[in-house]
């Protein structure tokens, strides 16, 4: 492929291994660690960076409308943008606003079971990549410990979110929390996690700054050439549970069709005129610990929209933050007394060669760089939502992170 060097490696070991070997080889060494995408990103199963730089405070490029999808990614900025609103009276988000770095190189493992070492600036495949896809490396302990969040501030959010509701200020809003703790194997954390229960949507990321071990279920922005897709989630119901009665449930049925309408009026911004889509409408999908209800938006972009653009039509998410969206955002500043930090923002790869792709940042771990931990939940509130139910369905969220030890 043109812009790209492609060699085929083969089958190797799972990409937790592979991350473990590349970030021991990048602690000996004293480089950079590594970036991993892993799930379902640009059709394939894992994109590993070997070694990328991330920045605090670094942006994505504006990029353009170029990226075929799934295929050769070759490399790219990946990086996270936090949550914008950051209240001034709260303590200071662990992580930075913003952090990314520009790797020429990934190690790509494709949807068949097959790696490929690809390169932006035509190199050869390294005698270390192909040592790193032998490896039997298995995660350590990781270290976390948490603390729950205070259900008394959440639930006088979520009653003053229901009277907002009744008034007719709001139709839907997001209302979250956060456990707190700390964690001391990042990487080992975001491996084991992987391991146990493969989200569609992993990513870790490391820097001088800390961590990101995200284990998010949803997909924010997929930009393909023109085309883009968002699959917004909500509706959500433990694992244990009959996922039909998701379906059947006019509060997560009502919340999700309200928050398709936002991403459709998103997208309508920088979208050709009536190429906005639906073609999945509550589907129901797994995720660690849950089953939650899933639809999916496409659009097609005006002409010189570039992601920076589409970005600054789109974020935050519209699944973590309500309709009227800007009138949402405001509120939920006042009702969590926390800063969301990269919690509800996105994390995400920037490739010349296939595209753009963000995952929303939930189920996502922060970690400072002393080791402090941060796990933000949340959930939308509708007008037939019960406060008790809204802390369950936090807990459920959180269970299968916070089991991860």
């Amino acid at each position: 492929m043109s812009g790209v060097r492609v060699v085929e490696l083969g089958p190797g070991s799972p990409a937790p291994a592979v991350l473990l070997a590349l970030h021991a080889r990048a602690l000996t060494l004293g480089l950079a660690p590594p970036a991993a995408l892993t799930g379902s990103w640009f059709g394939s199963a894992a994109v590993l960076a070997p070694s990328v730089e991330v920045v605090a405070g670094a942006l994505p490029p504006a990029a353009g409308s170029g990226g075929g999808g799934p295929g050769p990614v070759g490399g790219g900025w990946v990086g996270y943008l936090g949550y914008p609103d950051r209240r001034a009276d709260a303590a200071p988000a662990l992580l930075p606003g913003s952090a990314g770095g520009w790797t020429s190189c990934v190690l790509r493992l494709d949807a068949a079971g097959c790696w490929w070492w690809e390169s932006l600036d035509d190199d050869d495949c390294p005698a270390w990549a192909r040592e790193a896809l032998a490896s039997e490396r298995v995660p350590g302990a990781g270290g976390s410990v948490w603390v729950p969040p205070d259900r008394v501030v959440h639930r006088a959010g979520v009653l003053d979110c229901l009277a907002r509701i009744a008034e007719g200020e709001l139709y839907q809003a997001c209302v979250c929390a956060r456990f707190t703790g700390t964690v001391t194997d990042p990487v080992s954390l975001f491996a084991r996690g992987v391991t146990r229960f493969t989200p569609a949507r992993g990513a870790f990321l490391a820097g001088s700054w800390g961590a990101v071990a995200s284990f998010s279920p949803e997909l924010f922005l997929a930009r393909h050439g023109r085309d883009v897709t968002s699959s917004p989630i909500k509706g959500t119901l433990p694992r244990r549970g009959d996922p039909a009665q998701l379906r059947s449930s006019a509060k997560d049925v009502a919340e999700n069709v309200m928050i398709v309408d936002l991403v459709r009026n998103d997208l309508g911004r920088v979208a050709v005129p009536g190429s906005t889509r639906v073609p999945e409408l509550l589907a129901v999908h797994p995720a660690p610990g849950v089953w939650h209800l899933v639809s999916t938006v496409t659009a097609r972009l005006r002409e010189g929209v570039d992601d920076e653009a589409l970005l600054g039509a789109t974020f935050p998410p519209a699944s973590v933050t309500g309709t009227p969206k800007h009138a949402a955002r405001g509120l939920v500043a006042q009702w969590e007394h926390h800063q969301r930090g990269l919690h509800c923002g996105a994390v995400g790869l920037v490739s010349p060669v296939a595209g753009a792709e963000w995952s929303v940042a939930i189920r996502t771990v922060e970690v400072g760089a002393g080791g402090a931990a941060a796990l933000g939940v949340g959930g939308g509130i509708t007008i037939d939502s019960d406060p008790d139910a809204e802390w369950q369905e936090l807990l459920d969220k959180a269970a299968a992170v916070l089991a991860l030890g």
